[in-house]
């Protein structure tokens, strides 16, 4: 039998810091591991070098740095977990993810905007519960 993967989506934001925090505790009585992933803006493949070469290094550095606080989390923890840094439309990356992964289900944050105003702004987390191959949990703060 396979292990259970959850995806945790992350964008350094308080909302997916409680979604991680609440997938540590779905995953423990669960048991499975945890994949976070990050998705980064594009490249800027316009720029020539050396300042292609710059941008790179300046966006891998910041998604390493965003990444910290959630991999003390699951250092913590002790459950088995990987990461992932994509680049790309973060939507699109999650969904992708999720399938290629065969995850048992998303675990996502979201801003607790109403579905209208997801559909309207194009949320992450609207598009992503409208294209997931999977079961997706939104993990909302309270207010």
């Amino acid at each position: 039998m396979s292990t259970q993967r959850f995806l945790v989506p992350v964008d350094g934001s308080r909302f997916s810091m409680a979604a991680a925090q609440y997938a540590v505790n779905l995953v423990r009585r669960l048991s499975g591991e945890i994949i976070l992933l990050h998705c980064h803006k594009p490249f800027p493949i316009t720029l020539g070098e050396p300042y292609f070469q710059r941008a790179i290094t300046k966006i891998a550095e910041k998604s390493e740095a965003l990444l910290l606080p959630y991999r003390d989390l699951m250092r913590r923890s002790e459950l088995p977990f990987e990461f992932r840094i994509l680049e790309g439309p973060a939507a699109e990356k999650i969904v992708s993810v999720a399938a290629l992964e065969h995850c048992e289900m998303i675990v996502m944050g979201s801003r607790g905007r109403s579905d209208l105003q997801g559909l309207l702004l194009g949320s992450v987390t609207h598009r992503v519960l409208h294209s997931a191959p999977c079961p997706v949990l939104v993990i909302r703060e309270a207010v």
